[in-house]
Protein backbone atom coordinates (compact mmCIF):
# COMPACT_ATOMS: atom_id res chain seq x y z
CA UNK A 1 0.00 0.00 0.00
CA UNK A 2 1.44 3.45 -0.98
CA UNK A 3 2.82 5.82 1.70
CA UNK A 4 0.75 8.64 1.04
CA UNK A 5 -2.61 6.52 1.25
CA UNK A 6 -1.59 4.86 4.54
CA UNK A 7 -0.97 8.05 5.89
CA UNK A 8 -4.30 9.46 4.99
CA UNK A 9 -6.00 6.56 6.10
CA UNK A 10 -4.36 7.31 9.62
CA UNK A 11 -5.37 10.36 9.72
CA UNK A 12 -8.84 9.82 9.02
CA UNK A 13 -8.99 7.32 11.66
CA UNK A 14 -7.57 9.62 14.18
CA UNK A 15 -10.03 11.97 13.33
CA UNK A 16 -12.85 9.13 13.17
CA UNK A 17 -13.28 9.15 9.89
CA UNK A 18 -11.83 6.02 8.58
CA UNK A 19 -14.62 3.40 6.91
CA UNK A 20 -15.27 -0.02 7.31
CA UNK A 21 -12.55 -0.74 4.67
CA UNK A 22 -9.93 1.47 5.51
CA UNK A 23 -10.05 0.53 8.79
CA UNK A 24 -9.61 -3.38 7.54
CA UNK A 25 -6.81 -1.74 5.01
CA UNK A 26 -5.10 -0.24 8.24
CA UNK A 27 -5.19 -3.43 10.37
CA UNK A 28 -4.12 -5.63 7.33
CA UNK A 29 -1.39 -3.15 6.86
CA UNK A 30 -0.38 -2.67 10.81
CA UNK A 31 -0.02 -6.47 11.02
CA UNK A 32 2.73 -6.95 8.34
CA UNK A 33 5.84 -6.99 9.58
CA UNK A 34 7.39 -4.94 6.62
CA UNK A 35 5.30 -1.97 7.56
CA UNK A 36 7.78 -2.09 10.94
CA UNK A 37 9.55 0.44 10.19
CA UNK A 38 7.49 2.81 8.53
CA UNK A 39 4.66 2.77 11.21
CA UNK A 40 7.53 3.23 14.22
CA UNK A 41 8.42 6.37 11.82
CA UNK A 42 4.63 7.83 11.82
CA UNK A 43 3.80 6.81 15.44
CA UNK A 44 7.59 8.93 16.24
CA UNK A 45 6.58 11.70 14.28
CA UNK A 46 3.39 12.25 16.07
CA UNK A 47 4.80 11.47 19.27
CA UNK A 48 7.33 14.22 18.86
CA UNK A 49 5.17 17.45 20.25
CA UNK A 50 4.37 15.00 23.46
CA UNK A 51 7.12 16.48 26.20
CA UNK A 52 6.69 13.00 27.59
CA UNK A 53 8.97 11.17 24.48
CA UNK A 54 11.13 9.10 26.75
CA UNK A 55 7.68 6.78 27.12
CA UNK A 56 7.13 6.03 23.84
CA UNK A 57 6.97 2.43 23.42
CA UNK A 58 6.18 1.48 19.14
CA UNK A 59 4.76 -2.11 20.25
CA UNK A 60 2.70 -1.03 23.03
CA UNK A 61 0.69 2.14 20.83
CA UNK A 62 0.85 -0.79 18.01
CA UNK A 63 -1.35 -3.32 20.47
CA UNK A 64 -3.10 -0.55 21.34
CA UNK A 65 -4.22 0.88 17.78
CA UNK A 66 -5.32 -3.12 16.66
CA UNK A 67 -7.27 -3.12 19.69
CA UNK A 68 -9.27 0.53 18.43
CA UNK A 69 -9.61 -0.42 15.17
CA UNK A 70 -11.55 -3.62 16.52
CA UNK A 71 -13.37 -1.31 18.95
CA UNK A 72 -14.26 0.93 16.12
CA UNK A 73 -16.01 -2.05 14.63
CA UNK A 74 -18.26 -2.84 17.07
CA UNK A 75 -18.94 0.74 18.23
CA UNK A 76 -20.56 2.64 15.32
CA UNK A 77 -20.68 5.96 15.11
CA UNK A 78 -22.48 8.87 12.92
CA UNK A 79 -20.28 11.93 12.08
CA UNK A 80 -21.21 15.19 11.20
CA UNK A 81 -18.82 15.88 7.56
CA UNK A 82 -17.21 19.24 7.60
CA UNK A 83 -15.32 21.22 4.62
CA UNK A 84 -12.31 18.83 4.40
CA UNK A 85 -8.99 20.20 5.82
CA UNK A 86 -6.04 20.44 3.84
CA UNK A 87 -3.93 17.72 3.90
CA UNK A 88 -0.88 20.07 5.14
CA UNK A 89 -3.31 21.17 8.29
CA UNK A 90 -4.42 17.36 8.83
CA UNK A 91 -0.83 16.39 8.90
CA UNK A 92 0.41 19.02 11.64
CA UNK A 93 -2.57 18.31 13.95
CA UNK A 94 -2.09 14.52 13.56
CA UNK A 95 0.38 14.53 16.36
CA UNK A 96 -2.05 16.12 18.40
CA UNK A 97 -4.91 13.77 17.44
CA UNK A 98 -2.14 10.60 18.56
CA UNK A 99 -1.13 11.72 21.47
CA UNK A 100 -4.99 12.97 22.96
CA UNK A 101 -6.25 9.61 20.65
CA UNK A 102 -3.98 6.99 22.60
CA UNK A 103 -4.70 8.94 25.81
CA UNK A 104 -7.86 7.98 25.26
CA UNK A 105 -9.28 11.28 25.36
CA UNK A 106 -12.62 11.37 23.82
CA UNK A 107 -12.22 14.72 22.00
CA UNK A 108 -14.23 13.42 19.29
CA UNK A 109 -15.97 10.75 20.42
CA UNK A 110 -18.18 11.52 23.82
CA UNK A 111 -21.21 12.24 24.12
CA UNK A 112 -23.26 15.02 25.55
CA UNK A 113 -26.17 14.24 27.50
CA UNK A 114 -29.28 15.91 25.93
CA UNK A 115 -32.98 15.55 26.85
CA UNK A 116 -35.59 15.20 23.84
CA UNK A 117 -39.42 16.07 23.95
CA UNK A 118 -40.80 12.22 23.09
CA UNK A 119 -44.14 12.90 23.20
CA UNK A 120 -47.27 10.34 23.50
CA UNK A 121 -44.39 7.66 21.82
CA UNK A 122 -44.87 3.51 21.44
CA UNK A 123 -41.95 1.85 21.37
CA UNK A 124 -40.32 2.08 18.01
CA UNK A 125 -38.37 -1.23 17.37
CA UNK A 126 -36.00 -1.90 14.61
CA UNK A 127 -37.17 -3.55 11.34
CA UNK A 128 -36.72 -7.74 11.73
CA UNK A 129 -37.24 -10.50 9.56
CA UNK A 130 -40.90 -10.61 7.85
CA UNK A 131 -42.50 -10.96 4.40
CA UNK A 132 -45.58 -11.77 2.65
CA UNK A 133 -45.30 -14.95 0.14
CA UNK A 134 -48.48 -14.64 -2.61
CA UNK A 135 -48.26 -18.04 -4.08
CA UNK A 136 -49.29 -18.93 -7.67
CA UNK A 137 -52.82 -19.22 -6.75
CA UNK A 138 -53.07 -15.90 -5.40
CA UNK A 139 -53.50 -16.67 -1.97
CA UNK A 140 -50.77 -14.96 0.81
CA UNK A 141 -48.71 -16.25 3.57
CA UNK A 142 -47.04 -14.32 6.19
CA UNK A 143 -43.38 -15.07 7.13
CA UNK A 144 -42.00 -14.03 10.04
CA UNK A 145 -39.45 -14.96 12.58
CA UNK A 146 -40.43 -17.08 15.21
CA UNK A 147 -42.99 -19.42 12.79
CA UNK A 148 -42.37 -22.11 10.40
CA UNK A 149 -44.41 -22.46 7.02
CA UNK A 150 -44.31 -25.08 4.19
CA UNK A 151 -45.22 -25.17 1.03
CA UNK A 152 -45.84 -27.44 -2.03
CA UNK A 153 -42.03 -25.68 -2.92
CA UNK A 154 -40.40 -24.23 -0.31
CA UNK A 155 -40.36 -24.15 3.42
CA UNK A 156 -39.56 -21.23 5.82
CA UNK A 157 -38.28 -20.54 8.79
CA UNK A 158 -39.70 -17.23 9.41
CA UNK A 159 -36.26 -15.97 8.86
CA UNK A 160 -35.95 -17.05 5.37
CA UNK A 161 -37.30 -19.61 2.75
CA UNK A 162 -35.75 -22.42 0.94
CA UNK A 163 -36.68 -23.18 -2.59
CA UNK A 164 -36.60 -27.19 -3.64
CA UNK A 165 -33.78 -27.81 -6.23
CA UNK A 166 -35.02 -27.52 -9.61
CA UNK A 167 -36.83 -30.59 -10.87
CA UNK A 168 -35.35 -31.54 -14.58
CA UNK A 169 -37.94 -31.13 -17.96
CA UNK A 170 -40.02 -28.81 -15.99
CA UNK A 171 -41.90 -27.13 -19.00
CA UNK A 172 -44.42 -24.39 -17.38
CA UNK A 173 -43.58 -21.60 -14.65
CA UNK A 174 -45.01 -20.45 -11.79
CA UNK A 175 -44.98 -17.52 -10.23
CA UNK A 176 -44.30 -16.51 -6.51
CA UNK A 177 -43.90 -12.94 -5.12
CA UNK A 178 -41.77 -12.14 -2.21
CA UNK A 179 -43.29 -8.87 -0.48
CA UNK A 180 -41.07 -7.20 2.21
CA UNK A 181 -43.00 -4.52 4.23
CA UNK A 182 -41.44 -1.37 5.69
CA UNK A 183 -39.65 -2.40 9.09
CA UNK A 184 -38.57 -5.86 7.40
CA UNK A 185 -35.90 -7.96 5.52
CA UNK A 186 -35.88 -11.34 4.27
CA UNK A 187 -33.69 -13.90 2.38
CA UNK A 188 -34.41 -16.35 -0.07
CA UNK A 189 -32.81 -18.76 -1.72
CA UNK A 190 -34.35 -19.45 -5.31
CA UNK A 191 -34.84 -23.04 -6.54
CA UNK A 192 -31.61 -22.83 -8.65
CA UNK A 193 -29.56 -22.44 -6.08
CA UNK A 194 -29.32 -17.88 -6.28
CA UNK A 195 -29.40 -16.49 -2.98
CA UNK A 196 -31.46 -13.22 -2.57
CA UNK A 197 -31.53 -10.78 0.38
CA UNK A 198 -34.52 -8.24 0.42
CA UNK A 199 -34.40 -5.10 2.05
CA UNK A 200 -37.16 -3.15 3.69
CA UNK A 201 -40.00 -2.36 1.73
CA UNK A 202 -39.28 -4.23 -1.59
CA UNK A 203 -41.02 -7.05 -3.58
CA UNK A 204 -39.35 -9.87 -5.78
CA UNK A 205 -41.42 -11.77 -8.42
CA UNK A 206 -40.25 -15.00 -9.43
CA UNK A 207 -40.41 -18.48 -10.41
CA UNK A 208 -40.95 -21.82 -8.46
CA UNK A 209 -39.05 -23.55 -10.89
CA UNK A 210 -36.99 -22.16 -13.83
CA UNK A 211 -37.04 -23.97 -17.28
CA UNK A 212 -34.20 -26.00 -18.32
CA UNK A 213 -31.85 -24.61 -20.80
CA UNK A 214 -33.64 -21.09 -20.97
CA UNK A 215 -32.57 -18.06 -19.30
CA UNK A 216 -33.50 -17.70 -15.29
CA UNK A 217 -35.54 -14.25 -14.98
CA UNK A 218 -36.82 -12.94 -11.95
CA UNK A 219 -38.20 -9.29 -11.68
CA UNK A 220 -37.30 -6.90 -8.93
CA UNK A 221 -40.58 -5.10 -8.76
CA UNK A 222 -39.43 -2.67 -6.31
CA UNK A 223 -37.02 -2.14 -3.58
CA UNK A 224 -33.12 -3.11 -2.92
CA UNK A 225 -32.04 -6.70 -3.33
CA UNK A 226 -28.36 -8.29 -3.28
CA UNK A 227 -28.19 -11.35 -5.57
CA UNK A 228 -25.79 -14.12 -4.59
CA UNK A 229 -26.31 -15.55 -8.33
CA UNK A 230 -25.78 -19.19 -9.09
CA UNK A 231 -22.93 -19.70 -11.83
CA UNK A 232 -24.83 -20.57 -15.59
CA UNK A 233 -21.81 -23.49 -15.53
CA UNK A 234 -24.23 -25.35 -13.48
CA UNK A 235 -27.08 -24.80 -15.77
CA UNK A 236 -26.12 -25.76 -18.99
CA UNK A 237 -25.15 -22.22 -19.32
CA UNK A 238 -28.41 -20.63 -18.54
CA UNK A 239 -27.96 -16.78 -17.97
CA UNK A 240 -29.60 -15.00 -14.97
CA UNK A 241 -31.55 -11.90 -15.41
CA UNK A 242 -33.22 -9.50 -13.23
CA UNK A 243 -35.39 -6.89 -15.06
CA UNK A 244 -36.67 -3.54 -13.07
CA UNK A 245 -38.33 -0.87 -13.93
CA UNK A 246 -36.38 0.48 -16.98
CA UNK A 247 -33.40 -1.73 -16.99
CA UNK A 248 -32.10 -5.11 -17.33
CA UNK A 249 -29.31 -6.89 -15.66
CA UNK A 250 -27.73 -10.03 -17.21
CA UNK A 251 -24.98 -11.90 -15.69
CA UNK A 252 -23.36 -15.04 -16.12
CA UNK A 253 -22.65 -15.62 -12.36
CA UNK A 254 -21.70 -12.82 -9.78
CA UNK A 255 -22.90 -11.02 -6.82
CA UNK A 256 -24.29 -7.75 -6.84
CA UNK A 257 -26.85 -5.06 -5.48
CA UNK A 258 -29.68 -3.41 -7.01
CA UNK A 259 -31.72 -0.63 -5.49
CA UNK A 260 -35.20 0.80 -7.55
CA UNK A 261 -36.82 1.91 -5.05
CA UNK A 262 -40.83 3.22 -5.53
CA UNK A 263 -40.16 6.75 -4.15
CA UNK A 264 -36.87 7.47 -5.59
CA UNK A 265 -36.06 9.04 -9.56
CA UNK A 266 -32.48 6.73 -9.36
CA UNK A 267 -31.63 2.90 -9.77
CA UNK A 268 -28.39 2.20 -8.59
CA UNK A 269 -27.01 -0.70 -9.68
CA UNK A 270 -23.55 -2.22 -7.99
CA UNK A 271 -21.27 -4.84 -8.98
CA UNK A 272 -19.55 -6.74 -6.31
CA UNK A 273 -17.70 -9.63 -8.00
CA UNK A 274 -17.97 -10.96 -12.01
CA UNK A 275 -19.23 -9.31 -14.59
CA UNK A 276 -23.45 -8.07 -15.66
CA UNK A 277 -24.52 -6.45 -18.68
CA UNK A 278 -27.25 -3.87 -18.50
CA UNK A 279 -29.37 -3.05 -20.93
CA UNK A 280 -31.35 0.08 -20.97
CA UNK A 281 -33.62 0.77 -24.03
CA UNK A 282 -31.30 0.32 -27.13
CA UNK A 283 -28.28 0.83 -25.12
CA UNK A 284 -25.85 -2.06 -23.41
CA UNK A 285 -23.21 -1.07 -20.71
CA UNK A 286 -21.38 -3.45 -18.62
CA UNK A 287 -19.85 -3.15 -14.90
CA UNK A 288 -16.79 -4.17 -13.24
CA UNK A 289 -15.90 -5.05 -9.52
CA UNK A 290 -16.81 -2.11 -7.02
CA UNK A 291 -18.17 0.02 -10.17
CA UNK A 292 -22.09 1.58 -9.88
CA UNK A 293 -24.56 2.75 -12.44
CA UNK A 294 -26.75 5.13 -11.47
CA UNK A 295 -29.77 5.67 -13.77
CA UNK A 296 -31.96 8.93 -13.41
CA UNK A 297 -35.14 7.61 -14.39
CA UNK A 298 -36.40 11.21 -15.55
CA UNK A 299 -33.55 11.83 -18.20
CA UNK A 300 -32.97 8.39 -18.77
CA UNK A 301 -29.63 9.28 -18.70
CA UNK A 302 -26.85 6.43 -16.86
CA UNK A 303 -23.48 7.09 -15.00
CA UNK A 304 -20.64 4.79 -14.50
CA UNK A 305 -18.17 5.69 -11.71
CA UNK A 306 -16.16 3.57 -8.74
CA UNK A 307 -16.84 3.33 -5.29
CA UNK A 308 -16.56 1.19 -2.69
CA UNK A 309 -19.08 -1.32 -2.57
CA UNK A 310 -19.42 -1.09 1.43
CA UNK A 311 -21.27 1.38 1.46
CA UNK A 312 -23.80 0.01 -0.95
CA UNK A 313 -24.00 -3.53 0.38
CA UNK A 314 -23.48 -3.37 4.27
CA UNK A 315 -27.32 -3.09 5.13
CA UNK A 316 -27.29 -7.04 4.39
CA UNK A 317 -24.97 -7.81 7.31
CA UNK A 318 -26.75 -5.58 10.10
CA UNK A 319 -25.64 -2.25 9.05
CA UNK A 320 -26.05 0.68 7.00
CA UNK A 321 -22.45 2.63 6.37
CA UNK A 322 -23.39 6.41 5.22
CA UNK A 323 -20.75 7.97 3.17
CA UNK A 324 -21.28 11.72 3.05
CA UNK A 325 -25.02 11.03 2.74
CA UNK A 326 -27.63 14.22 3.84
CA UNK A 327 -29.43 14.31 7.02
CA UNK A 328 -32.40 13.74 4.36
CA UNK A 329 -31.08 10.38 2.71
CA UNK A 330 -30.26 9.20 5.82
CA UNK A 331 -33.51 9.35 7.34
CA UNK A 332 -35.46 8.16 3.99
CA UNK A 333 -33.33 4.88 4.81
CA UNK A 334 -34.17 4.68 8.50
CA UNK A 335 -38.18 5.41 7.67
CA UNK A 336 -37.80 2.04 6.13
CA UNK A 337 -36.35 0.69 8.34
CA UNK A 338 -38.04 1.52 11.33
CA UNK A 339 -41.35 2.29 9.69
CA UNK A 340 -41.60 5.59 10.65
CA UNK A 341 -42.54 9.08 8.90
CA UNK A 342 -40.08 11.91 9.29
CA UNK A 343 -41.31 15.43 8.78
CA UNK A 344 -38.69 18.10 8.71
CA UNK A 345 -40.16 21.23 10.55
CA UNK A 346 -36.70 23.23 8.79
CA UNK A 347 -35.96 22.44 5.71
CA UNK A 348 -32.44 23.97 5.80
CA UNK A 349 -31.14 21.12 8.03
CA UNK A 350 -32.28 18.21 5.01
CA UNK A 351 -28.89 18.80 3.06
CA UNK A 352 -26.42 17.92 6.45
CA UNK A 353 -24.25 15.38 5.56
CA UNK A 354 -22.47 12.61 7.69
CA UNK A 355 -20.37 9.77 7.50
CA UNK A 356 -20.46 7.00 9.60
CA UNK A 357 -21.94 4.01 10.42
CA UNK A 358 -24.84 2.80 12.25
CA UNK A 359 -25.97 -0.69 13.32
CA UNK A 360 -29.09 -1.70 12.59
CA UNK A 361 -30.54 -2.72 16.09
CA UNK A 362 -30.01 0.44 17.71
CA UNK A 363 -32.48 2.49 19.43
CA UNK A 364 -33.88 5.51 16.63
CA UNK A 365 -34.08 7.62 19.96
CA UNK A 366 -30.14 6.72 20.27
CA UNK A 367 -29.48 7.57 16.81
CA UNK A 368 -31.76 11.20 17.01
CA UNK A 369 -29.97 12.07 19.98
CA UNK A 370 -26.89 11.97 18.57
CA UNK A 371 -27.66 14.23 15.74
CA UNK A 372 -28.91 16.29 18.26
CA UNK A 373 -25.76 16.74 19.82
CA UNK A 374 -24.08 17.86 16.76
CA UNK A 375 -26.53 21.04 16.96
CA UNK A 376 -27.69 20.26 13.51
CA UNK A 377 -31.00 19.47 14.91
CA UNK A 378 -33.06 22.08 17.94
CA UNK A 379 -34.89 19.30 18.69
CA UNK A 380 -37.03 15.66 17.96
CA UNK A 381 -40.47 14.82 18.67
CA UNK A 382 -41.71 11.10 18.31
CA UNK A 383 -45.42 10.68 18.35
CA UNK A 384 -46.92 7.00 17.60
CA UNK A 385 -44.72 6.25 13.79
CA UNK A 386 -44.21 9.72 13.05
CA UNK A 387 -40.73 11.83 14.11
CA UNK A 388 -40.59 15.35 13.35
CA UNK A 389 -37.44 16.83 13.16
CA UNK A 390 -37.13 20.88 14.66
Amino acid sequence: MESNKIQNIIIKYLSHQANFSELNDLEKWVQNPNNEKLFNSYIRTNYAIDYNMKKFNSEKIKIELLKEIANERKVFKLKRRYQVMRFAAAAVIVGLLTTTYFLRDDLFSKTIEAKSIIVNTNTILPGTDKATLTLEDGSQIALEKGTSVQTQNASSNGEKIIYEAEKPKTSEIAYNYLTIPRGGQFFIKLSDGTQVWLNSESQLKYPVSFIEGKARTVELVYGEAYFVVSPSTEHKGSKFKVLNKSQEVEVIGTEFNIKAYKDENNIYTTLVEGKVDISIENRKQNLIPNQQLNLDLKTNVSTIKEIDVFNEISWKDGVFSFEEKSLKDIMTVLSRWYDIEVVFKNKSIEKEEFIGILRKNQNIEEILNGIKNFGVIKNFTINDEKVILE
